[in-house]
């Protein structure tokens, strides 16, 4: 070995630089990217939905309120009726047991009506006086057959 030639240490070559990164960085930064949109899509639509769902159980709460008997039961029946259209658009020909028997069906957990509520929503709207305290009474499960029935199955 001579001493006399100018030799220097060895060097390292230098970092790789961070842009542009590796095909993997930006196949993960894609997936990563597809994944919020999809949560973000889903949350949406749940915010939305609960959204939804708030409001109508807002406009039952409104008729269930009402002062009258008769005008509590009416509102009560038509937006049952429109419930169940949304749920099955055959329903606007049913009538009497038929129309129990329909909302038994599309909301079995929600619709425990007692025989006499039962009787109470079928004819109710045909009679000529009204008990206050029994389409009180109707208001509870009317409700939950109703938020049942609007919620997507």
């Amino acid at each position: 070995m001579n001493p006399e030639l100018p030799l220097r240490d060895i060097h390292l070559p230098p970092e790789p630089s961070w842009w542009p990164p590796a095909p993997g960085w930006w196949l993960l930064a894609l997936l990563v990217a597809a994944a919020a949109v999809m949560l973000g899509r889903t949350a949406w639509r749940a915010w939305r939905e609960r959204r939804r769902i708030a409001a109508l159980a807002a406009e039952f709460d409104a008729v269930a309120v009402l002062p009258d008997a008769g005008a509590r039961l009416a509102g009560i029946s038509q937006l049952l009726r429109r419930a169940a259209r949304g749920r099955d658009p055959a329903s606007v020909e049913l009538h009497g047991s038929a129309w129990l028997g329909f909302l038994r069906g599309a909301a079995p957990g929600a619709s425990s009506f007692e025989p006499a509520q039962a009787q109470l929503l079928a004819e109710g709207l045909y009679a000529r006086s009204l008990d206050p305290a029994a389409v009180e009474a109707l208001v509870a499960p009317a409700r939950r057959c109703f938020l049942a029935l609007v919620a997507r199955p």
